[in-house]
């Protein structure tokens, strides 16, 4: 059993990283090539935003942020930048599912969408404190942290 603790901690952030980067990708099908179900999702929420008319724009702003967040899971050294984008992005997902006129289950199929936001989520914090250690060497790459000695 005390094998598996190492193994366990080398493998886990890897299964997250993937899992969020799979859902992301997936779903840009649907937001970069216009499926009719991502444009009226996003044209209810750019009207009830007070947006109307630009769903495009929200449509293609979110999926590029995915993106972004997929990448960034998938390089090691970026793993927990891209586990906190994935939690900002999936944030504003479920905000806007339990808020909005969208709902929990806009689909009728169950809440699908909803509950795949609530698993991103979970697996982007989780990968952003696996590889919370990290944060010194990303600062200092940034040029934001304290200098060596």
């Amino acid at each position: 059993m005390d094998r598996l603790a190492p193994a366990l901690r080398t493998a886990l952030p890897w299964v997250l990283a993937l899992w969020i980067a799979y859902i992301f990708v997936w779903y840009l099908q649907y937001k970069f090539f216009g499926h009719e179900g991502s444009v009226w999702l996003f044209t209810v929420l750019t009207d009830w935003l007070g947006f109307s008319g630009y769903e495009k724009i929200m449509r293609i702003g979110v999926g590029t942020a995915e993106l972004a967040a997929a990448l960034l899971c998938l390089y090691r050294r970026t793993q927990l930048v891209g586990g906190l984008a994935a939690t900002g992005v999936m944030t504003g997902a479920i905000f806007f599912h339990v808020v909005s006129p969208l709902g929990i289950d806009p689909y009728d199929d169950g809440a699908v969408l909803f509950k795949e936001a609530l698993l991103v989520w979970a697996a982007g914090l989780g990968l952003a404190y696996l590889r919370r250690g990290d944060l010194p060497d990303l600062l200092r790459l940034a040029n934001l942290g304290p200098r060596p000695a």
